[in-house]
């Protein structure tokens, strides 16, 4: 609490509340309720808890009393004989509602036998279960999605090939993923008439939503994919560097309809990143805007692909008319759309079939010393990541699903996947989910998952600028792409009434996460409660020396090798020096490299600790220290040396980057200079959404 003394519950105080922001009036009452709780639950804080934030706070009510409740209720917890404080809890009636409590209490009798009870129970079970049955789960959840198979596969898992540790998924199987998306399965409630997005532009904040129905959108992919085949040939990788819009998520289902490989491409990469993640991939062509739009400023984004030497371009504008000149051999939006009109059915097209390895999308991770790892996507890594969400976000039919992402990260593909094989509502925000705008497309569209970047959330708290919006829609948040702040949480919870933020720790190699929280389980703040369905993980010292499961310890995370839509190649480096090599073996399996560090707590809670590497988490973006370094030696011409650190801040949350800087004999420079310096170089080298605190050294 801003560093102030935390008293114990029983010790706040009338003028307590008042300080913390409650009129007189309403503290009066409010401190009177406290009482009673106190009196009525005596000393069990887990149970105080649950009724101070299911009955006496709001979402209305200032941060200030939520950090009071929860920190003097929590004052004397205990976290190494506790665990971490719990904040939410589940009921026996949400979790036999939830899918996975659904699918327990259908098939957990015959799959546990007689030690099944119910699905809070007999949860951790039911996931050991899958961990070693993947075979039985995957039947399972593959009929809860819409995949469509033209050849079902021979078996779930195919473990015969030796050179594949992880094995081989759905082998023999045949389809489109992108199909699977579009196509329609009453058993889950996804028809024609779903709607099937939902969005608003930045500025239009008072305006209608905007919205599509299934059959709609399969009516634009269709002609798009009809579009592609005037352009391109069958097999072409061909990128998409634009942010998230509809034009977007249209554009990258075409590509996988048609047969097209997508190459993943943030709207916020510089023109050298663009130009690096072309070559790695042999694209020949880019679809991108003339600019970006955000707060009301044009940010040119068609010039840096210009700049990146990048092959043809289908140029979208922002607006109704392209703002820009084009080169010579890209295209306009409106005229690439045409060339479908030569097709005897311009909005109907026949799905490219492929078999299951076939390449639908590369992706890149970070890489540790200068290229980014290219990842390619088979159709296995959407159902994956798809599950994923069905299971520990709980996405369904009648969800309205928004996660604020772009295609050049893992989250933009999986918010399409999860929502168009669930049947929910893929919810889009055509701006920056920075201000109250996207805080009212939230209210407004009625969204019930939410997912966030801690960032983003830290930026929503310190602004103040979602107060008073009416958020009670969600059910569950998520949380992902960096460490999450115990307070932030905290803060996030409180806007839907206490509603669990579910974290989630993955990669886009992995095409999911290993860890999340669970609606099965109570939750604590920023932290994980157990392995994803099928996954099993250990945790080793820096011996390789392995932690017993039920130790709390922190360690470096070891994979088990049969991860479902986990890489199995990479196109620019080897595989399994980046991922096997070196790794220890456990009951006779290599484990496969994630390179997080993992505390697993009491109770079985897990928070993360960062990189076992050098690798730094800024703002949800992986980059080495060793290209961080590169670019600020030459940042500036007195500048010797330069060391990059992450620095964790305090109570959790995102990282920080510092600079350390040397300076040539006889040299002075002032803090201000080198860390515009520095910034400039960052962001103009590697990417403008990288910020950090510089401090300089000098020798004598």
């Amino acid at each position: 609490m801003d560093g102030q003394a935390v008293k114990c519950v029983r010790e706040v105080g009338l003028d307590d509340i008042i300080h913390a922001g409650l009129p007189p009036h309403r503290a009066e009452v409010f401190y009177r309720q406290l009482q009673a709780a106190i009196a009525d639950i005596g000393g069990s804080p887990t149970s105080l808890w649950q009724r101070v934030s299911k009955e006496l706070l709001t979402p209305y009510y200032p941060h200030t009393l939520h950090q009071l409740m929860y920190y003097s209720i929590y004052k004397d917890w205990d976290t190494t004989k506790n665990g971490p404080p719990l904040y939410w809890f589940p009921t026996q009636e949400s979790a036999r509602l939830t899918n996975l409590g659904r699918m327990m209490e259908a098939h957990g009798p015959q799959l546990l036998g007689s030690s099944y009870y119910n699905p809070i129970t007999n949860f951790q079970s039911f996931q050991r279960f899958s961990v070693d049955h993947p075979e039985v789960y995957w039947s399972l959840v593959l009929k809860e999605l819409s995949v469509v198979f033209h050849k079902t596969p021979r078996c779930i898992l195919d473990t015969s090939d030796k050179s594949r540790p992880g094995g081989i998924w759905l082998p023999g199987s045949v389809l489109n993923v992108a199909e699977s998306c579009l196509s329609t399965k009453e058993s889950i409630n996804k028809t024609d008439n779903t709607i099937a997005i939902v969005w608003r532009e930045e500025g239009r904040d008072e305006y209608p939503l905007n919205k599509m129905t299934l059959r709609e959108v399969r009516t634009r992919v269709m002609r798009i994919a009809n579009a592609l085949d005037a352009v391109f040939t069958k097999g072409d990788a061909v990128a998409i560097d634009m942010p998230m819009t509809v034009n977007a998520v249209l554009i990258y289902l075409a590509l996988v309809l048609a047969g097209y490989v997508v190459v993943s491409i943030a709207d916020s990469f510089v023109p050298k990143e663009i130009a690096t993640r072309i070559r790695v991939t042999k694209a020949k062509g880019i679809f991108t805007q003339d600019f970006i739009l955000r707060g009301g400023k044009r940010i040119p984004l068609y010039s840096r692909v210009v700049e990146s030497g990048a092959p043809k371009a289908i140029v979208i504008p922002a607006l109704e008319q392209l703002g820009t000149q084009l080169r010579e051999n890209d295209i306009a939006w409106s005229k690439f759309l045409s060339f479908a009109d030569c097709c005897q059915s311009p909005e109907y097209y026949s799905p490219v079939c492929e078999t299951i390895d076939a390449t639908t999308n590369v992706l890149f991770s970070s890489g540790t010393s200068g290229e980014p790892k290219a990842i390619p996507w088979t159709h296995v890594p959407p159902i994956r990541c798809a599950s994923e969400c069905w299971s520990h976000l709980d996405v369904k039919a009648g969800d309205v699903f928004c996660w604020p992402t772009n295609l050049g990260w893992v989250m933009g593909p999986v918010l399409i996947y999860s929502c168009f094989l669930s049947g929910a509502t893929a919810a889009i925000y055509e701006g920056s989910p920075l201000g109250r705008g996207f805080g009212k497309f939230v209210q407004d569209a009625g969204i019930t998952v939410l997912g966030t970047v801690p960032s983003m959330v830290k930026t929503w708290k310190s602004t103040g600028c979602m107060e008073g919006l009416d958020w009670s829609h969600i059910r569950t948040f998520s949380s992902t792409g960096e460490a999450s702040s115990i307070d932030d949480d905290l803060w996030l919870s409180s806007k839907s009434w206490y509603k669990p933020v579910i974290e989630i720790c993955g990669g886009t190699e992995l095409s999911a996460c290993f860890v999340h929280g669970s609606l099965l389980q109570p939750q604590a703040l920023a932290t994980f409660s157990i392995p994803t369905m099928t996954t099993g993980f250990v945790l080793f010292d820096d011996q390789q020396i392995i932690y017993p499961n039920d130790q709390p310890c922190i360690g470096e995370i070891g994979l088990f090798p049969t991860f479902f839509g986990s890489s199995y190649t990479l196109l620019n480096a080897d595989h399994d020096a980046v991922y096997f090599k070196g790794m220890p073996v456990y009951k006779g399996m290599r484990l496969r490299r994630h390179g997080d560090m993992i505390e697993r707590m009491v109770g079985g809670y897990y928070r993360a600790h960062g990189r076992a590497d050098d690798t730094m988490n800024l703002g949800g973006i992986k980059t080495s220290a060793i290209e961080i370094e590169r670019v600020c030696n030459r940042a500036h011409e007195q500048v010797l040396e330069t060391a990059a650190i992450s620095v964790s801040t305090p109570g959790g949350g995102p990282e920080l980057l510092a600079i350390v800087a040397v300076l040539k004999n006889g040299h002075t420079v002032s803090m201000d200079t080198l860390k515009m310096s520095f910034s400039k170089a960052i962001q103009s080298n590697l990417n403008p959404l990288f910020k950090g605190k510089s401090t300089s050294s000098r020798h004598s």
